[in-house]
């Protein structure tokens, strides 16, 4: 334990011979904090891996589907002529029929 003790009295002493052109200016005083241990030669760190992106799919929509109905078979009614009786005339002159229309076949003009 003297030993060491003595040793580092010694190296104290050589390191304090060493630095006497520093002291010229006076005191100087350094605090920091080192983290890590020391480093011999330079270090070597694999690439860094970079994922692509995953890829975005979009599926588009379904078409629309249109569905036709078929319209039930109703009669044509433009095939038919209306007769009022009471007013003599047929429908597109005489607007109302007090009585029940009377449906007559149309007859082309001569």
């Amino acid at each position: 334990m003297k030993s060491r003790n003595l040793f580092l009295l010694l190296l104290a002493a050589l390191l304090l011979s060493f630095g006497q052109g520093a002291w010229a200016h006076g005191w100087r005083t350094h605090v920091g904090v080192y983290v890590g241990g020391p480093l011999w030669g330079p270090m070597w760190y694999p690439p860094p891996v970079y994922y692509p992106p995953q890829p975005v799919l979009i599926t588009p929509p379904a078409p629309p589907v249109y569905i036709e109905q078929q319209q039930a078979p109703q009669e044509v009614q433009s095939h038919y002529w209306y007769y009022c009786p009471s007013a003599k005339a047929y429908y597109p002159y005489v607007k109302a029929c007090p009585e029940a229309w009377q449906r007559v076949l149309p007859h082309p003009e001569k």
